[in-house]
């Protein structure tokens, strides 16, 4: 099934290329069913690059989906065009009445900074708070995880000694669990963080289950036991060549910048990296769809109730 997103959209001509079938909002208003809806916060400063990743991702489905964006008001992006924005995104006080089956909150490259200190902090808490009574199942990714388990949980995020960059080996250690099925034994995530959250920490929240990790990237997927909050801390999402921009970048800007791990044949960055990722990534959204949006959303979204009783920081506390 299509992936619903707004006419004109600059992901479409990058999907339609890759063979992912996508539906503009013309041709979806002549079939006569219900689509998922999904809003995307985008967090991320490359608001267009994130979008097509995500948007392929939710588009290889059997599921019909629509996606709303959503960025923050008060935090103005820099490296998006203002006229892009305009047209395609909303900010909270245009989509907080609405209901919707899934949401999605991406990392954002601020992991290094205390999360008050986060220009836009105070919003998003707001936006988390309300997605308990608005939205069914939400996926939070990267510094997006943390700052929900933050918030939720009170779970702090550590530095690292050296940026955590790469493709890592992957386990699952809950196999019984529905965001996993068909996974092999061993998969490769990419993660390019400055920060960590640890297990000795989660372990402590009774209502959070550790569902993946990894030997050297750490903490990789963790679940409320509700199955509402999924908080992945690594970038499944990212395409074949982002670890390679980003490096080239930290490299032509004299920044210290280790090659990423099991990403360039030989790790020579001379040669084309090697994508070990795309299948389990394909897997992981497919699976969070189905399992955790679809066999659980209500058909009528106004009967939504409450994910769970947190308050979060922001709000009335733990």
């Amino acid at each position: 099934m299509p992936i619903k997103i707004p006419n004109n959209l600059p992901a479409v001509n990058i999907l339609e290329k890759e063979n992912i079938f996508t539906m503009d909002e013309t041709r979806a208003y002549s079939q006569d069913i219900r689509p998922l809806r999904i809003v995307l916060l985008n967090l991320m400063p490359t608001k267009i690059v994130t979008e097509t990743q995500l948007l392929r991702l939710l588009g290889n489905s059997p599921l019909q989906v629509e996606v709303d964006f959503m960025y923050t008001a008060t935090y103005e992006p820099k490296n998006t065009p203002h006229e892009h924005l305009v047209k395609f995104y909303e900010t909270f006080s245009e989509v907080k009445n609405r209901k919707y089956d899934g949401m999605i909150i991406t990392g954002a490259p601020v992991e290094q900074l205390p999360f008050e200190e986060v220009e836009y902090w105070p919003e998003l808490c707001e936006i988390m708070d309300w997605s308990r009574r608005n939205v069914y199942s939400t996926l939070h990714i990267c510094w997006g995880a943390q700052a929900a388990l933050y918030y939720y949980y009170g779970i702090p995020k550590y530095n690292l000694p050296a940026k955590m960059f790469g493709v890592f080996p992957h386990k699952v250690n809950m196999k019984d669990k529905m965001l996993f099925r068909g996974f092999d034994d061993i998969f490769y995530v990419p993660h390019s963080r400055h920060t960590e959250v640890r297990r000795k920490d989660i372990e402590k929240a009774s209502r959070l289950s550790i569902l993946s990790e990894s030997e050297e990237a750490g903490i990789y997927a963790v679940v409320d036991k509700k199955y509402r909050h999924l908080f992945i801390t690594g970038h499944s999402e990212y395409d074949p060549l982002t670890l390679k921009a980003e490096y080239d970048r930290d490299v032509a800007l004299g920044l210290p910048i280790n090659i990423p791990a099991n990403y360039y044949p030989g790790d020579n960055p001379q040669q084309m990296p090697v994508v070990r990722w795309r299948s389990a990534a394909n897997l992981l959204f497919s699976n969070w769809l189905n399992y955790y949006v679809y066999q659980g959303t209500p058909f009528d979204l106004d009967k939504l109730n409450d994910l769970d009783d947190l308050s979060g920081l922001c709000g009335e506390g733990i």
